[in-house]
This record gives structure tokens, C-alpha cells and sequence, in this order.
């Protein structure tokens, strides 16, 4: 059914060109960086393809969090967490892959166990030498955690700036978890040094650009997917939760299931980013449960453009790009800027920049149509009695 109404709802314009910018930056940064010297004008840094790689794990991220917040209408706040339960999984099958060449040289325990005095590996790390097990994980750990949380939530019909604050406390309650040494997790420290990846270095360039082209892969199919969803009845019953869930009810659909299904897929899609995310960044620790960076990917959403999909990513990069640039320049500044283009964005934007770009095009075709025949794209009137003011 989904692919039927993907075919009656076609990819619209703006999706194309985002997928094949997409394509263009998934083919092009590797090939300037492993091609092309240093001394060139247009080589890419390995430091730009890890930092544009970061960049699209965080649309991605925003991808997710636009699917439940601008099509299912749940302000979540704890997204943040499933990204990093994500990026744990990918982090424990790093650890496991170092084995002997770690600074105690245990084949089995991580460094962090062994200063720790642990004598055997916990049960929870088990699979995770195999990278079949860990890819699941990614899925299935932040995807069981939403279907758990949400099941609850929804079917008890907490909704609102409630269901918001829940989601946080959950973000809040594993972070104060994960920075205990005896979670097994690594504590403060959380994981790093890695060193390869399916037996591929981690320091090579061909894996960077290998993991970046993944990145964008991943963005353009969770584009797509997402894409599928909201065009489909699916989507029309999500739109329809969110603009009025009370008069939805009245109509028969139990929303507690298309809340729930939303969320469990939106949480699985942030674990998938959270997985690509650290092995380009080469550590993962409880920071990245703080519940500002939820609070930042919403910011993400917001600016960009809440219930477009695009606009969500495209607001993850420039706010993320800003980020880097303004923390260098004006560190003191930046977190201002930041709150401030949360303001401006709600109450002069609330489509965010896409959608300003799309009331603009609208206003313009509009004004075209209106237009008489003889004036509209500059054209003359054929009509001799009709004659230009002077």
C-alpha cells in the first residue's frame, strides 16, 4: 500500500534536489580528498570530510525527530538519547575489535574494565565482537526502549508539554546512569581509541571517505523512507493526530498505535545516526545523553523547518556549521545567537527557512497567475489599444 501511494505521490521537486545534492556531496568530498594533493585548491581536509560526515549523522538525527514532532505532533526532548544508545552499540564493537593492541593488551577486556579490576566481560557486551550483532543492536536497542517508553506514554494518553518532560527525564535518568564506572559502560571516560572497523583502519582515508558516503547514503534512505511514510494514509492519519487528535479518535483509529509505531521507527532511524556518528568522531561518552542536545536537535528542526523533512536536515547543517565557526570566533556569543534563532524561527518562521523559501515561491507564482496574459514574464499585449504608461 505504502509503495502504491508513493507512485500516486511522487518525491516532490524539493526532495530531488536534496537527494541529488545528496549524491553529488556523497561522490565529490571523497573524491577531492583521496585524489587530489594538499597543496591543491580544491582538496578537501581529512578534518572537513570527519566534520561534514558529523554533519549529515546530525541530519539524519533531525530526520527522525521531524517524523514524530512535524507529522505526528510529539515535541520529544529525549531524542538525543536514542542517538547515543546508537552510537554505544557501534562504540562497543569498536572496543571489542582492539583486543590485544590496547594499553593493557587484555584480548577480551577493554582498557577501562581492566583498570577497573573486572575479571570477566559482562553478559551485555557478549555479541559484540561480531558486527551483524552490533548493527542490530543500533536498531533494536533505541527501537525496544521507544516501543517500551511509548507504550506507556500513549496508551495512558500523556501527550503535550508532559509527554515532553517525560521524554527528557528519560534522556536525564540514562545519562546520570551511563557516568557510573560500574555501569560497564565506561564511565566519565565513555569509549574511544579505537582502532579499525570490519579490519578497515579507522586513520585511513579511504574509510573516512568510505564513512562519510555511508552518512549520506543512510540520509538520502531515511529521506526516502520517511518520504514513503508521510505521503502514504499512514501519513495522512499522522497529520491528522497531529492537528486533531480528539476529532481522529472520534473516527475510529486507535492513535495510540500509529503514535507508537512513529516513535519506535523514529528512535531506531536516531540509533542508525548515533552509529555512523562515532567512529568519524573516535570516542562516545554519557555527554551525549545531556538533555540540551536533545533540546538542540529540536532547535535544528524548528529552524530548518518543522513537518518539511528536508528543512530539518538543511537546518542541522547550517546550524551545526554556525556552531563551528561561531564557537571558534565568538564562543561567548554563540549559545545567544543559537536562543536567538529559536525565537526568531518561532514567531517570524514558524515553517522555518524551507518553508520561507516555499511562501516566497508561492507569493511569486501566485502574483503570475494573476497577472493579465500580456504582462506576465515581460510579454508584450497583443492588443494595439493597450498601451504602455508613460
Amino acid at each position: 500500500m505504502i509503495t502504491l501511494s508513493l507512485m500516486k505521490n511522487p518525491i516532490n521537486r524539493t526532495g530531488w534536489i536534496f537527494l541529488s545534492v545528496l549524491a553529488a556531496v556523497a561522490v565529490l568530498v571523497p573524491l577531492l580528498n583521496l585524489t587530489l594533493p594538499e597543496s591543491h585548491a580544491f582538496h578537501v581536509p581529512d578534518f572537513t570530510v570527519s566534520l561534514l560526515g558529523k554533519y549529515l549523522c546530525f541530519a539524519l538525527l533531525a530526520l527522525s525527530l521531524d517524523l514524530v514532532w512535524g507529522y505526528c505532533g510529539i515535541l520529544s526532548l529525549g531524542h538525543g538519547a536514542f542517538f547515543a544508545l546508537g552510537g554505544y552499540g557501534m562504540g562497543m564493537y569498536l572496543m571489542r575489535q582492539i583486543g590485544e593492541r590496547g594499553v593493557y593488551g587484555n584480548p577480551v577486556l577493554p582498557d577501562f574494565m581492566v583498570f577497573l579490576n573486572w575479571q570477566e566481560l559482562p553478559w551485555f557486551w557478549w555479541g559484540f565482537d561480531q558486527f551483524w550483532f552490533a548493527a542490530l543492536m543500533v536498531v533494536l536497542v533505541p527501537g525496544v526502549l521507544a516501543f517500551a517508553f511509548g507504550f506507556f506514554a500513549f496508551r495512558s494518553r500523556v501527550a503535550g508539554v508532559y509527554l515532553s518532560i517525560m521524554t527528557q527525564a528519560l534522556t536525564y535518568a540514562l545519562m546520570l546512569a551511563f557516568f557510573r564506572n560500574n555501569m560497564g559502560f565506561g564511565g566519565n571516560n565513555g569509549l574511544t581509541d579505537f582502532k579499525d572497523i570490519l579490519g578497515f583502519s579507522l586513520q585511513a582515508d579511504a574509510t573516512r571517505a568510505v564513512l562519510f558516503s555511508l552518512s549520506a547514503l543512510a540520509l538520502a534512505l531515511g529521506y526516502i523512507l520517511c518520504r514513503l511514510i508521510v505521503t502514504s494514509k499512514l501519513g495522512k492519519v499522522l497529520i491528522a493526530l497531529r492537528d486533531g487528535e480528539s476529532r481522529t479518535r472520534f473516527l475510529g483509529y486507535r492513535a495510540e498505535n500509529y503514535q507508537l509505531f512513529v516513535f519506535t521507527l523514529s528512535a531506531a532511524l536516531a540509533g542508525i545516526a548515533g552509529a555512523l556518528y562515532v567512529p568519524q568522531v573516535g570516542i562516545i561518552n554519557p555527554s551525549e545523553f545531556t538533555p540540551a542536545n536533545s533540546i538542540e536537535a529540536v532547535i535544528w528542526v524548528a529552524i530548518g523547518g518543522r513537518g518539511t523533512l528536508v528543512g530539518a536536515a538543511l537546518g542541522a547543517v547550517l546550524v551545526n556549521f554556525g556552531k563551528s565557526y561561531f564557537t571558534g570566533a565568538l564562543p561567548e556569543l554563540w549559545l545567544f545567537a543559537l536562543g536567538g534563532l529559536f525565537i526568531i524561527s518561532t514567531l517570524f518562521l514558524p515553517k522555518g527557512i524551507l518553508g520561507l523559501f516555499k511562501r516566497q515561491n508561492a507569493k511569486r507564482r501566485n502574483q503570475t497567475d494573476a497577472a493579465p496574459p500580456g504582462n506576465r514574464a515581460g510579454q508584450t499585449s497583443a492588443d494595439p489599444k493597450l498601451k504602455p504608461a508613460e
